[in-house]
């Protein structure tokens, strides 16, 4: 294998293990919101947020500027070297451990004071020993990474996230069953992620000594045997230097689900009440944001797949590929974004009712749902930026986009409340993603659907009144049938119709054409081939 086609295989393996563990984060949420109450759902949403921060701010960028570090190093035949630079990041992350949970730990009610919800300190000190090891299995990630075992890094998400769903519900059953209060079992459910952490970091250790024997019968050349070790000052200001614009560049998501879990109960309280406002942070945390997380798997996992493609003609200066692959990136990020998205939104009233314990809020999953396309554009248009080594243009935007985030939801917030709040997570997604495809324009000019926009909004209103006007008329079967059998078929209605009618209208729209289906990744290329039939032919163009 070639060391291209190898590293394109490891960024696969690690894009699939990423939306594994993704899925599976998202699956528990359901089971738990039946589990909680109003103050459970509301803990949980707030643990789970700080903790997606934290671990963030802990873990991203230092792991892939240890991984080309390394990578470099190995490349070089200086081991030694390489070595160095893993224990100095492995102190770095035992000392930030250690640091976060202490902190975390003393901090935690304060905290829930603030945000209203003092009952969540509970939640959040039970989660807190999660993050005394997270920061080192990251570290071994990038350094498996960095040596080109990416099975590593991809099989301890998968076990942490298994483990985490497996502990988190399981640990709520029994302590439900044995009639804890509703914040000791959201404390107990957040205790899972110690599980979790406990399992990644027991097949890291694994692969480190599987490693380790495999280097002690190689007997690689080390050309800087001899030489004096790196200080470790040097160590660390080659990693911030590289890693801090990454790190930033990556708190997009986590820093604006943080700022909600902050903000609601503030703002809210005067309006509706304490405990309804916890009630409505409880229905924002554990039903619209793990719906809205489902349109981005598939599609980030497309566009993300032509990344590697896009870095390396960038770095060969090949801008008229480089022009053809972030467009093509682009727009299969969007295309096949929308039809979930439309499903979702147009059914939202019907997914509450089948998945969730009441139908309360089903306007508030239907509208962060909406904003997701800006999410995927943004998490695409990023990833773009950060493989031509623009980590720092992307650190702008996201700031950018997080100050809008905070300006509009204040703005907004005593008009129309938590969908105020909604419209600002919305906006700001929508101003990262314009300001990263403005940079991006200024390296290679390229249009993601040029005349073709026409024929996209054609269809996403077309297809956003059928998936209405289908919900509509699937609820009524409530009055003949069970709710939730009746909320199924629904959904398997309006789902169908929606992503079955799409691409069909997209190609008889013209939006996607004939001439360039081989461009497409291949799964794309299987689906659409056979629908072909239902594009205008040339005498049909000509005559339009």
């Amino acid at each position: 294998m070639s060391k291209k086609e190898s590293f394109i295989k490891g960024t696969l393996i690690l894009a699939v293990a990423a939306l594994v563990a993704r899925v599976l984060g998202m699956a528990q949420r359901v089971p738990l919101e039946h589990i909680f109450g109003a103050v459970g759902n509301a803990s949980f949403t707030i643990s789970n947020n700080v903790y997606l921060l934290l671990l963030t701010v802990a873990t991203a960028g230092i792991p892939s500027t240890l991984s080309k570090m390394v990578s470099e190093r190995y490349a070089l035949q200086r081991p030694s070297e390489a070595k160095r630079i893993y224990h100095a990041a492995l102190i770095f992350a035992a000392i930030t451990g250690v640091l976060i949970t202490v902190l975390l730990y003393i901090l935690a009610p304060v905290y829930a004071r603030m945000v209203s919800v003092p009952e969540s300190a509970l939640a959040i000190r039970a989660l807190a020993p999660a993050l005394l090891l997270f920061p080192a299995v990251a570290m071994m990630r990038g350094y498996f990474q960095g040596r080109n075992i990416m099975a590593a890094g991809g099989i301890s998400q998968i076990i942490e996230q298994i483990l985490r769903v497996i502990a988190a519900i399981g640990i709520a059953v029994v302590m439900l069953n044995a009639d804890y209060s509703d914040k000791w079992v959201a404390a107990g459910a957040s205790f899972g992620g110690v599980f979790g952490s406990i399992g990644a970091f027991a097949v890291m250790l694994f692969y480190f000594r599987k490693m380790r024997r495999e280097d002690s019968q190689t007997h690689l050349e080390d050309l800087s045997a001899g030489e004096a070790p790196i200080p470790f000052k040097q160590i660390y200001a080659s990693i911030f230097k590289l890693s801090i614009p990454i790190v930033l560049s990556s708190l997009a998501i986590p820093a604006v689900y943080f700022i909600d879990g902050s903000i609601v109960g503030p703002m809210l309280k005067g309006q509706i009440g304490e405990e309804h406002a916890k009630y409505l942070l409880g229905i924002l945390g554990s039903r619209a944001q793990s719906i809205a997380g489902i349109p981005p798997i598939l599609s980030i996992a497309l566009s993300t797949s032509l990344i590697p493609i896009i870095s390396g003609a960038f770095a060969r200066k090949d801008m008229p590929f480089l022009q053809k692959q972030i467009t093509l990136a682009m727009r299969i990020s969007v295309i096949t974004g929308m039809p979930i998205v439309l499903a979702l939104v147009t059914a939202s009233y019907s997914v509450n009712g089948l998945l969730y314990s009441s139908l309360d809020g089903s306007g508030i999953i239907a509208l962060l749902t909406l904003g997701t396309i800006f999410q995927i554009t943004m998490s695409t248009s990023s990833s773009i930026l950060l493989s031509m080594g623009k980590p720092n243009l992307s650190m702008v935007h996201v700031l950018v986009g997080i100050g809008v985030k905070l300006a509009v939801s204040f703005a907004l917030a005593p008009f129309f409340g938590i969908y105020g709040i909604i419209a600002g997570t919305g906006l700001c997604f929508l101003v990262i993603t314009l300001l990263n495809l403005r940079s991006l324009k200024q390296i290679v000019p390229f249009s993601i659907l040029g005349g073709r926009w026409m024929g996209f909004v054609v269809t996403v209103i077309l297809l956003a009144g059928i998936g209405y006007g289908l919900n509509e008329a699937g609820i009524q079967l409530v009055h003949v049938m069970p709710h939730r059998l009746a909320f199924l078929i629904t959904c398997c209605i309006v789902g169908g119709a929606t992503v079955a009618l799409y691409p069909v209208m997209l190609i008889v729209l013209r939006v996607i054409r004939r001439e360039e289906l081989e461009s497409y990744p291949r799964p794309i290329r299987k689906l659409l081939r056979p629908l072909m039939r239902f594009a205008p032919s040339a005498a049909q163009r000509s005559e339009g």
